[in-house]
């Protein structure tokens, strides 16, 4: 019988790649930090983001309302996100959750 694991090194190396590159992530970012208030399609050209830089660690870890140390184990597999955190994650990202998590196959007898 095969049962699948999370391998949460590989998740982790998915989730920076995903801030350091993934536009519909730092739309998101840019429109829940900038416009909290506002109505914004988060695609305005003033927006306060280099669409060409990276998220850093403090601006995500305040969209997800944790610290920046956080989201610093989550990126290093020190800890592991919530499933919660991991589908808001992908929703936000515009991608599939199958895109954010990484499976190891370990075999039971």
């Amino acid at each position: 019988m095969h049962k699948n694991y999370i391998d949460w090194d590989k998740t982790a190396q998915n989730l920076k790649l995903l801030r350091n590159d993934n536009i519909d992530l730092r739309r998101y970012v840019c429109h829940a930090l900038k416009y909290k208030e506002a109505n914004c399609s988060g695609e305005c050209d003033d927006c306060k983001f280099d669409m060409d830089a990276s998220i850093s660690q403090s601006e995500l870890a305040e969209v997800f309302g944790v610290s920046t140390g956080v989201i610093a184990n989550w990126e290093t597999g020190r800890t592991s996100p919530t499933l919660e955190d991991l589908i808001f994650y992908a929703e936000i990202s515009r991608v599939g959750l199958s895109e954010v998590i990484v499976f190891k196959e370990k075999i039971k007898f």
